[in-house]
């Protein structure tokens, strides 16, 4: 689908999923719509690129831009648990180059990179190679959530440490006038919504939320820290966020039921949606919903 847009990518700020799903990958006819892969996103501020969270939608990625993606490739992690992680060594053609570098940030460790992490992770017996013989350089970079990353062209991202099990880092982008807050993944407190993450995302054009729980399903799942998507309406209602995107679905929840929920979910929000993998948004371009009422500030889904 594709809906015209006055922004041109290289002035705005923009986010593609390449990710959605939770957990785990799935597939099959029910998930043909939202799709499977687990959190992978890519954020372009202008032609400055980011990617959030290395899941197994990052292969896609990488098969997708192949050589137009830059020399260096800043890869924020939300945190280091498998769904969000497991893509890294499949993220081609990067890997295999040797004139690549993948700088990776991770700010849920009090400052430790994740290096130890990774090289633990994808080494035998739980990986057949380690790391270091991946053609592609990768430097690794700590800090604590809640700092802001400065980066040597310029840019800025800011953080804030969230509620999960080991801890999650969201994000704020801003450029060309707009904000994309990305806060996954996160479990709701009480009250809610806290006050320190209301205005880390107030004013935001788009709120990035863990959803991935119904509410029906949330109260045997308290502590696992995930959220529900009423609770990601109520924090960007309070925050006056203009759109709400939902991702981290869970992996039980095909495409029919999640075209129930956003209808749903669009009946108190009509500016909210539920991510679908490759989906394009120019962020803040517009708040106006899409005339099928499946999504808005929706660009393109290839």
């Amino acid at each position: 689908m594709t809906m015209t847009h006055t922004t041109s990518a290289e002035d705005g700020l923009s986010l593609r999923f390449w990710g959605v799903r939770g957990s785990t990958p799935v597939s099959g006819p029910d998930y043909a719509e939202f799709g499977g892969n687990t959190p992978c996103m890519e954020i372009r501020c202008g032609t400055r690129l980011f990617m959030v969270d290395a899941g197994s939608g990052l292969n896609a990625c990488g098969l997708h831009h192949r050589e137009a993606l830059p020399k260096e490739i800043d890869l924020l992690f939300s945190h280091l648990h498998l769904d969000h992680t497991a893509g890294l060594p499949f993220f081609k053609p990067v890997v295999f180059n040797p004139e690549r570098t993948i700088n990776t940030y991770c700010g849920n460790l009090d400052g430790d990179s994740a290096k130890a992490t990774l090289d633990r992770l994808f080494s035998p017996p739980l990986f057949p190679v380690t790391l270091d013989v991946i053609p592609c350089t990768f430097a690794h970079h700590g800090f604590k959530a809640g700092e802001s990353l400065s980066f040597a062209d310029g840019a800025r991202v800011d953080t804030i440490l969230l509620n999960h099990p080991q801890g999650s880092v969201g994000y704020r982008f801003e450029h060309a006038g707009k904000r994309l807050c990305i806060i996954s993944d996160i479990e709701h407190s009480d009250p809610w919504p806290d006050e320190a993450l209301r205005r880390f995302v107030e004013g935001a054009d788009l709120l990035v939320y863990d959803g991935m729980f119904t509410e029906t399903e949330y109260p045997r799942c308290c502590g696992w820290g995930h959220s529900t998507w009423q609770k990601g309406v109520e924090l960007a209602q309070a925050a006056g966020v203009k759109a709400l995107a939902i991702i981290h679905l869970h992996p039980s929840h095909g495409d029919a039921q999640l075209r129930s929920v956003e209808t749903e979910m669009q009946a108190v929000m009509p500016t909210a949606f539920i991510a679908r993998e490759r989906q394009m948004v120019a962020v803040g371009e517009t708040t106006e919903p899409a005339r099928d009422g499946r999504h808005l500030s929706l660009i393109k889904t290839a």
